[in-house]
């Protein structure tokens, strides 16, 4: 189950969640298949004014999404390409719905959860 938690400046998440989520969505379709669509679960938190900051100073254009993936992912023969796809692919859903000058500010974290560490609704996901 891909699941994503993202924080951007509140000023450029408010009214735009919908839109978010569904590009968020679109990008890990992108990579994983359609199969995936209904496994993606997204976390969006705003970030106040001021709490985003890059070299000592507050900044908007700024913004994280950490993804947790499955550890195999790490050990497949195309792993390179997979993990450059997502950064690229979860990158592109943010600008294209916050603003394209988030872009260098956005840092996109690939965790890796080794299945027996992934517990949905308290069972263990296989």
């Amino acid at each position: 189950m891909p699941h994503l938690t993202v924080h951007l400046p509140e000023n450029r998440l408010a009214g735009k969640e919908s839109m978010l989520a569904a590009a968020l969505t679109d990008a890990i379709v992108d990579v994983y298949g359609e199969w995936a669509r209904d496994l993606v679960s997204i976390r969006l938190s705003g970030v106040p004014a001021g709490r985003f900051a890059q070299g000592g100073k507050a900044v908007d254009t700024n913004a994280s999404v950490t993804l947790g993936v499955r550890a195999g992912v790490f050990d497949r023969p195309d792993a390179a390409r997979i993990t450059a796809h997502l950064g690229a692919a979860l990158t592109d859903a943010i600008t294209s719905v916050a603003g394209d000058d988030l872009r260098t500010g956005t840092m996109v974290e690939l965790v890796a959860s080794p299945p027996e560490r992934t517990f949905v609704g308290g069972t263990l996901t296989v």
